[in-house]
């Protein structure tokens, strides 16, 4: 199955930005072939151009401590394992910690690494990382993988306290969810939202053998999904066949 998600506001829409950032600079950090490490420095720079916003820090604490509270709401329930309860609130305890203790914005540490801007400032300039332009860089991404690879997790090390607590929120997010089956009936579905209800993340399951992409659009009333088809000539025309897919709603 092929999973997209779609988030109803822009705080959830920046939360999974940064964890596609996270878990692509994971990957790259884990091989050894210098272009690979090239993106993931990359791929840090990104992360700390999304996470400049001045709020990020604030709502990611806020969401932490919100979740520990309805956590603590659960106490006494004879339904929940207080055991578990306590492991996970312990882990959002942690992170608000390890999160609330990092000065600044993300990577802001960062900042003050006059090699490491030099190279930021021309990431994104096409073939603005030439040899002949950044020397000192060059040089870098001819030492062992081992050592390129402790540079990198040294740098990415700053970043961690954001990167678990929002891997940590966007899985309770997720979890929070109960999927459904449907069908978009001649290529459309639509679907009043309960009221009483604030949804923050759809998740819609699609199987691949269907060969249609998912345009989705939706607000606090309602969510609306057409099934598209990627034809020969590169554009994406309207499905007219009815689709199955798994839709879950996430508050």
């Amino acid at each position: 199955m092929i999973l997209y998600e779609y988030p109803f506001n822009e705080r959830i829409r920046t939360y999974l930005r940064l964890e596609h950032l996270f878990l692509r600079l994971a990957e790259l950090m884990s091989r050894s072939d210098p272009l690979d490490h090239h993106f993931a420095l990359a791929t840090i720079f990104e992360v700390m151009d999304v996470g400049a916003r001045a709020d990020l820090k604030s709502d990611v604490l806020r969401d932490l401590d919100k979740q520990k509270q309805i956590l603590n709401s659960y106490r006494g329930n004879p339904a929940i394992a207080e055991s578990v309860l306590d492991k996970v609130i312990a882990q959002l305890e942690s992170n608000f910690s390890a999160l609330n203790g990092l000065a600044g914005k993300a990577g802001q540490s960062l900042t003050e690494n006059d090699w490491l801007m030099s190279i930021r400032s021309r990431v994104g300039i096409p073939g603005g990382t030439c040899e002949f332009d950044l020397p000192a860089y060059f040089a870098w991404q001819h030492r062992s993988p081992d050592v390129r690879q402790l540079d990198l997790q040294r740098w990415a090390s700053t970043l961690a306290p954001l990167a678990e607590s929002i891997h940590l929120l966007l899985k309770m997010l997720r979890d929070s969810g109960s999927p459904q089956k449907v069908i978009a009936v001649g290529g459309q579905f639509q679907q009043n939202l309960p009221q009483g209800r604030t949804f923050q993340l759809l998740r819609l399951a699609l199987d691949p053998t269907l060969e249609v992409i998912p345009e989705i659009s939706g607000n606090r009333l309602m969510v609306s999904i057409r099934l598209m088809r990627h034809e020969a000539d590169d554009r994406l025309h309207a499905s007219n066949e009815d689709g199955a897919f798994e839709l879950t709603l996430c508050s």
